[in-house]
């Protein structure tokens, strides 16, 4: 009996010693959220101040919103041409809208990364002097990006309408999928401006990546091009099941829940859509946003010393 009290007592001992941690884990999260919503204010204003400042004296004022989805359009119709060309088939309008339809969350994320990379650095005066959650200041240059992405949206509905797609009920997705990018580019975000402050060439690597992560990225193309495992490969990028899942919902009306398969040169057939597809970036966005969010919150009480 005294062996089997003795057992019982081990087995909670580890019970409690494994669920510790995940108290803790939730316990932080709660206060993030708790100290976001306390702070909520500042982060409207620090919003306001990053489109201000955008935008003030800026010749083209708002065109700016629409120029970088419209010169990624530009050079995607010329990448698409030319693969046209080389391949006796035509250029149809679909495909145009598709392009349409992926730049502007891919100019999003682009636009937030390159200005969540210095956040941190460049509001030294006040992660140095006073306390607030660092998390807003990312946070607040994803917003503004966000507003920016908002005017584009607008000219791209007209430019869709005028490009006769109709608008068909699986554009209920296209919430949804907005959701999964935000998530996916604010841990991102969140990542690039924490590792900036201690590691000061991370902004190099960032832009290089962002110049040619359009060419690991489905924007100019569809992974079927790449036939049935250049396809799965390519999804593998957390962001392209997201952008084909736009394309696919806005310009095809086709609904995300079904699979899709799609015949290429040579009779073969690729997997072109899977729902497997959205869980994957799904559970990227999800458990990335909470790693990053936890290790930007552990370390930010040692920012000052690094500035």
């Amino acid at each position: 009996m005294n062996s089997l009290h003795t057992s019982n007592q081990e087995v909670a001992t580890s019970l409690g010693a494994s669920e510790a941690p995940r108290r803790g884990m939730w316990r932080e999260l709660r206060e993030i959220v708790t100290d976001l919503w306390r702070y909520r204010e500042l982060l409207f204003q620090l919003t306001r101040r990053d489109i201000r400042i955008r935008y003030k004296q800026a010749v083209m004022g708002f065109g700016w919103a629409v120029f970088m989805p419209v010169f990624i359009v530009g050079a995607g119709i010329l990448v698409r041409l030319a693969m046209a060309t080389l391949s006796h088939s035509e250029l149809k309008l679909g495909s145009i809208a598709g392009l349409a339809v992926k730049s502007l969350p891919w100019s999003f994320f682009v636009g937030s990364l390159g200005f969540a990379t210095g956040s941190l650095v460049g509001n030294s005066n006040l992660v140095s002097k006073i306390y607030f959650p660092r998390e807003v200041l990312p946070l607040s240059v994803t917003l503004a990006q966000g507003f920016d992405s908002f005017i584009g949206a607008t000219a791209m509905t007209i430019f869709l309408a005028l490009t006769g797609v109709t608008p068909t009920f699986q554009l209920a997705w296209v919430p949804v999928l907005i959701l999964l990018l935000l998530t996916i580019t604010i841990a991102t975000g969140l990542l690039v401006s924490c590792a900036n402050l201690f590691f000061r060439d991370v902004k190099y690597i960032v832009q290089v990546l962002v110049t040619f992560g359009i060419f690991f990225t489905p924007v100019f193309f569809e992974p079927a091009m790449f036939g049935p495992v250049g396809a799965k490969l390519m999804m593998l990028n957390p962001l392209a099941p997201i952008l084909e899942g736009l394309r696919l919902s806005v310009i095809e009306g086709h609904n995300l829940f079904r699979p899709l398969t799609e015949t290429i040169s040579g009779g073969r057939e690729v997997l072109a859509w899977t729902p497997w597809y959205l869980a994957y970036s799904a559970t990227v966005g999800v458990v990335g946003l909470v790693a990053t969010s936890l290790t930007f919150h552990r370390l930010e009480f040692v920012f000052a010393e690094y500035i």
